[in-house]
């Protein structure tokens, strides 16, 4: 319990986020010339793979359609944190200040967001298991509507649990001003401005972290592992190629994704410096996000071939006969 008395459990009329705002300004401007262009790029690489995967009918497919949700769940992402970061880069010293609402709206979009993506990555791993240890039945289950209704549970539970997570926050009493020393309203940063049961806010944040993180991350190596050990005991070479390829790829994201959030949002708040969150935050935000698009298409040829049909106005078939010969 906070040692405060009670009369100043109060919330703050606004919050301020501090960002970078101490550093000196020469180095600010520099982290902005260089950050800037990665944004530029994750939004044209993520817009890219969700154009070619609803403009392609070789796309038209279950993994791909995931793969084009997940890219639309990365723009919205970036949009949410990215632009008010840089813009922080360029302002004098004192950090942004928003409204409550700003905070909580920020917040509960990144969680909606994050947590839409940690539930797509799982069901991305059920149509790489369907359609590799159950070819047979891999049509009559991953219809088109099982599809979309499984987008649609991500979707939805993420929501839930960002609604629910931001609600109790800033239902909390605040007792430590409203200086959020991060680069945008993180649940950690805000969490430690706040007043009462730090044990009670702690386990809160953890049952979050248990229901994104762990469990969907369980899941996927459960269902890759079963992937990797069929792959490699039946099929011809260029076949397990392919299909290795493609478990690569999405394991290399899952990992990535939730390695980073499991470092943010798995440790106590009593052992958090929020001076290493905000510099781990410069690689979530930005690094991560771009390495998504780089792998799914440097590393898949049918995302490869959709673009060379894209860029030279061919048809598929045409590529395919010139690939061939």
């Amino acid at each position: 319990m906070s040692h405060w008395p009670e009369a100043n459990w109060t919330a703050p009329l606004e919050f301020v986020i501090l960002g970078f705002s101490g550093w000196p300004q020469g180095l600010r401007v520099l982290l902005f010339a260089l950050l800037l262009p990665l944004y530029l790029a994750t939004l044209a690489g993520n817009l890219l793979i969700l154009g070619l995967a609803i403009a392609d009918p070789a796309l038209h497919t279950p993994m791909y359609f995931f793969l084009g949700a997940l890219s639309a769940v990365e723009v919205a992402y970036t949009l949410v944190l990215t632009p008010r970061m840089l813009a922080g880069f360029l302002l004098p010293p004192g950090g942004q200040a928003v409204a409550p609402a700003t905070c909580a709206a920020q917040m509960g979009l990144f969680v909606a967001l994050g947590g839409s993506e940690c539930l797509l990555l799982a069901a991305m791993a059920l149509d790489r298991y369907l359609a590799i240890c159950r070819p047979l039945y891999y049509p009559q289950l991953m219809t088109p509507g099982l599809c979309w209704r499984l987008l649609a549970s991500c979707c939805f539970g993420g929501s839930v649990l960002a609604i629910g997570l931001t609600t109790v926050i800033f239902q909390l009493p605040f007792c430590h001003g409203g200086l959020v020393n991060h680069v945008f309203c993180d649940l950690p940063a805000v969490l430690l401005l706040a007043c009462g049961n730090r044990d009670l806010q702690e386990h809160v944040l953890l049952a979050a972290c248990l229901l994104l993180l762990v469990l969907p991350l369980a899941l996927i190596l459960l269902s890759y592992t079963r992937v990797l050990v069929v792959i490699l005991g039946v099929g011809g070479a260029a076949g397990r190629r392919k299909a290795f390829n493609t478990v690569v790829s999405h394991l290399t994201v899952a990992v990535l994704h939730y390695g980073c959030a499991t470092a943010m949002y798995s440790r106590p708040l009593s052992s958090r410096s929020l001076e290493e969150d905000k510099l781990v935050s410069l690689i979530y935000i930005n690094l991560t996000p771009l390495l998504y698009p780089a792998i799914y298409t440097l590393r898949n040829r049918d995302m490869q071939g959709a673009l060379l049909r894209v860029v030279r106005h061919r048809t598929p078939g045409a590529l395919d006969e010139a690939d061939v010969t």
